[in-house]
């Protein structure tokens, strides 16, 4: 993966749920200290936009989806663990 690549995610959510805010506030922590500059995200909340959570084949909040670059990648959960994150998303080399 390229050095300054932007990294695009999406992150599905439940309304206001607890682990649906956990995961965005831990998104954001990890992307500022990681990914400064480098990274999107756009939320969708799946009560809102169903049809947006069927299209993906979303059956779990939260789940973050890793849209670019290429292979997508996923990860459900509230991602406290950050290590583990950059892992399962393939962006840990970046990270460093």
């Amino acid at each position: 993966m390229k050095r300054h690549s932007i990294i695009k995610f999406r992150l599905f959510v439940a309304g206001d749920a607890q682990n649906s805010a956990q995961a965005l506030a831990n998104l954001n922590a990890l992307c500022r200290t990681h990914l400064d500059g480098r990274h999107e995200i756009e939320v969708v909340d799946v009560l809102r936009e169903p049809k947006q959570a069927l299209a993906d084949a979303i059956f779990m909040t939260p789940t973050l989806v890793r849209l670019t670059p290429s292979p997508v990648k996923r990860i459900v959960g509230t991602l406290t663990q950050t290590q583990v994150v950059l892992q399962a998303l393939g962006i840990e080399s970046i990270a460093a």
